[in-house]
């Protein structure tokens, strides 16, 4: 079995301003390193769809849908908020990052690939249910789950969130739903300043600025893998931030490539003992361009067993 990997030109379009640390290049970074570190040809690279606004419900509300296509500038920008801005190439790169965790959902479901990585713009987690924020405009990682249990009937599917940032828009689509157990650290206080009052399908970690691996290493022992193993998820999808990497500066964190791997280990072993290695990884958080690379190509290394 192989790993596929996802991504889209539609993905280097989608641009907030030449202020804004969620850009084109971040793609590119990565697309760099996977050429740099000659693991791109054990890949299998898949086309992404662009996702149905049909699709696009399983999370979200029909207004919110409609807002977000009204709001789409014919030139300029348009701000969804202070965070979050559209340019016309904006809601066809959303519907495509969506598309990509659907396609990546397929992919692992029906046998093509092992694995996937979805290497997306924009990010999704911090999207609600009925609003865009925090660089995010639609929840590709909610999407994907609520769509694998609706079209392939998986009664149980794990989200693991690592970015440096909670993912209140991941958690307030599955809050107390018993099919999703959500698995997630993050530093705090911090954006967007949630996370602690968590329903026990939960497993919430807040850090504080600073800490390091072992740290992070020692709590997902305690906290996660038993909750994971209990749950016996048939698929598990990761919103896959690299945004706590010691060297990114939206975040105080410091996790290193050897953590990341680390991690991606861990969750395969429990990928593969309950949901036959299916894992879906969809890029989400990560701003320093050659710390993000570097982690990706961490990350893909370990899915990848190369």
């Amino acid at each position: 079995m192989t790993t596929g990997y996802i991504t889209h030109p539609d993905f280097l379009k989608h641009e907030m301003g030449s202020h804004h640390p969620e850009c084109p290049e971040r793609i590119q970074a990565i697309n760099d390193q996977l050429v740099r570190s000659r693991i791109d040809g054990y890949l299998t690279h898949i086309a992404p769809p662009l996702a149905t606004e049909e699709q696009l419900e399983l999370i979200h509300t029909p207004d919110h849908i409609a807002h977000v296509k009204d709001c789409a500038p014919q030139t300029g920008y348009f701000m969804l908020d202070g965070d979050t801005i559209m340019n016309p190439f904006s809601w066809s790169a959303a519907l495509r990052a969506a598309g990509a965790a659907i396609a990546g959902v397929d992919a692992v479901m029906k046998g093509e690939v092992e694995n996937v990585f979805c290497a997306v713009r924009p990010p999704g987690h911090h999207a609600e249910p009925h609003r865009s924020m925090g660089f995010c405009i639609f929840d590709n990682v909610a999407i994907a789950a609520e769509y694998a249990m609706q079209e392939y009937g998986l009664e149980r599917v794990a989200i693991i969130d690592f970015d440096v940032h909670h993912g209140n828009g991941t958690e307030a689509a599955f809050s107390n739903d018993p099919r999703v157990l959500m698995c997630s650290f993050f530093q705090h206080p911090f954006y967007p300043y949630s996370g602690l009052d968590a329903a026990p399908n939960m497993v919430n970690m807040p850090m504080p600025a600073s800490t390091k691996g072992n740290v992070v290493r020692a709590m997902i022992e305690k906290a996660w893998l038993p909750r994971l193993r209990d749950f016996q998820p048939q698929l598990i999808i990761i919103s896959a931030g690299f945004d706590a990497h010691r060297e990114d500066d939206l975040g105080q964190m410091g996790l290193v490539e050897d953590d990341y791997v680390w991690m991606t280990k861990k969750i395969k072993e429990v990928a593969k003992e309950y949901a036959q290695g299916r894992i879906v990884s969809c890029l989400e958080g990560g701003y320093n361009l050659s710390a993000l690379g570097r982690s990706v190509v961490a990350h893909l290394k370990a899915l990848a067993d190369l």
